[in-house]
C-alpha cells in the first residue's frame, strides 16, 4: 500500500509507479447478490503472474460503495505489496466518488484514475477544473488525470480537454501525478502534445498497446495503464521492457506476432464504442478468461456477449500464437471459481 502526503505524491510516482497495469473486473455470485471473493483473488494472483506492476479494479459495472471497497480489500490483501492497486473515480456523481475514493483510500488503494460521470455536462473548462479539483483535494492519493472522448468534453475543445486546462490542473493540483493522455484519440496528438508540455512536471502516458509500443522509440514512457492488455496474456509487458532496454526489433517482433488479437480487438469494438462512448466490460472480461482469469456473471444490465464476437476473439487470439482456453464459452458465463 503507498504511503505518501499529498504534497509529495508526484515524487512517490516518479519512483514507484513503473511497468504496465491492466484491469480486474469484479466477478459476482451465480445470484447476482454477492462479490465473488474466490474469483476476485483468483484474479489478482492471475495479474501479479502476467508480470504486471498495477491494476485498476475496475467500478464501471452494477457495483455499490460498500461492495467496492470490499473489492479493494481483498485485492489488497491477495495482493499484498506485489502489485499496486488502482482506484476507479467511476461512480455517478461527484459526491459518490467522493465517498468511493475515500474509502478506497483506507482500504488499500495506491493511486486513482479519475472518471467523470454520464450525467456530468459542462459547457465550459472551468466546470471541469472544479470538478477535478473537489475531487482531488477529497484524496491524499495520487490521481491519474485522464483526458479522452469517452466524456464527451469536445463541444468544450476539439481535444476534449483543452490544452490550457490540462496545464492549469497540472499547475494547480499537487496531487495530479501522471496524465494518461487520449485526447483526440484515435490520432496520437493529445498524447504528443501532452509529453511536450508536461512529462517534465508529471508521469505522462499512451495506455493503448497498439500506439504505446513503438511510440516508446521516442518517447520513453516508465509506466503505461490502465487497460485491456490482458487481451494479449502476458506480452504487453513483455513488450513495454523490451522497449525499456532498447530492444526495439524484439519488442516489434512480438507485436506483429500478437497483431490478429489486436485487430480483431479493434475491429470488434468499433461495433459499439463510437456510439455508446462506454467500454464492453464482458469483452474486456471474456478477453481475460480466454488466459486463465475467472471470467463469471456480470449484474444486468450489462452488454451481452455474441457468439460470433466470442468466435472471432478465441480464433485471433490462436491466430497469434497465444494459446487461449480450451474451454467451451458456456464456461466463461460460470467462471472458474463459482460461488
Amino acid at each position: 500500500m503507498a504511503s505518501y502526503k499529498k504534497a509529495d505524491a508526484r515524487a512517490w510516482a516518479r519512483d514507484n509507479m513503473h511497468g504496465c497495469a491492466n484491469i480486474i473486473i469484479p466477478t459476482f455470485t451465480a445470484d447476482l447478490k454477492r462479490l465473488n471473493e474466490k474469483a476476485i483473488r483468483h484474479d489478482v494472483r492471475k495479474v501479479i503472474e502476467f508480470g504486471f506492476t498495477g491494476t485498476l479494479l475496475v467500478s464501471e459495472v452494477i457495483i455499490s460503495v460498500e461492495e467496492y471497497a470490499q473489492f479493494t480489500s481483498w485485492a489488497r490483501d491477495e495482493a499484498g505489496d506485489k502489485l499496486q492497486l488502482i482506484h476507479h473515480a467511476g461512480f455517478g456523481t461527484l459526491a459518490e466518488n467522493i465517498e468511493a475514493v475515500q474509502a478506497a483510500e483506507k482500504a488499500g488503494a495506491d493511486y486513482v484514475l479519475l472518471g467523470y460521470p454520464g450525467n456530468f455536462y459542462p459547457t465550459t473548462a472551468k466546470e471541469i477544473y472544479d470538478y477535478t479539483k473537489a475531487f482531488c483535494d477529497s484524496t491524499n492519493l495520487g490521481v491519474i488525470l485522464f483526458p479522452v472522448p469517452h466524456w464527451g468534453f469536445e463541444r468544450i475543445h476539439p481535444a476534449g480537454m483543452p490544452p490550457e486546462l490540462i496545464a492549469q490542473i497540472v499547475a494547480d493540483i499537487p496531487n495530479i501525478v501522471c496524465i494518461k493522455a487520449e485526447g483526440g484519440m484515435p490520432t496520437i496528438g493529445g498524447f504528443v502534445q501532452c509529453w511536450n508540455r508536461h512529462a517534465k512536471d508529471v508521469i505522462v502516458t499512451c495506455p493503448i498497446e497498439a500506439d504505446a509500443i513503438p511510440l516508446m522509440a521516442s518517447y520513453p514512457m516508465q509506466w503505461s495503464g490502465t487497460s485491456n492488455h490482458c487481451l494479449l496474456r502476458d506480452r504487453v509487458p513483455v513488450m513495454f521492457n523490451l522497449m525499456r532496454e532498447n530492444r526495439f526489433e524484439e519488442a516489434m517482433e512480438i507485436f506483429w506476432q500478437v497483431h490478429p488479437a489486436r485487430m480483431a480487438n479493434k475491429n470488434l469494438q468499433a461495433t459499439h464504442m463510437p456510439g455508446t462512448k462506454l467500454i464492453h466490460r464482458a469483452y474486456w472480461k471474456y478477453q481475460s478468461w480466454l488466459h486463465g482469469f475467472n471470467g463469471g456473471p456480470l449484474r444486468y444490465p450489462t452488454q451481452k456477449m455474441i457468439d460470433a464476437h466470442m468466435r472471432t476473439l478465441r480464433a485471433a487470439v490462436k491466430a497469434s500464437g497465444l494459446n487461449p482456453t480450451d474451454d467451451p464459452d458456456t464456461d466463461y458465463f460460470v467462471g472458474r471459481n463459482p460461488a
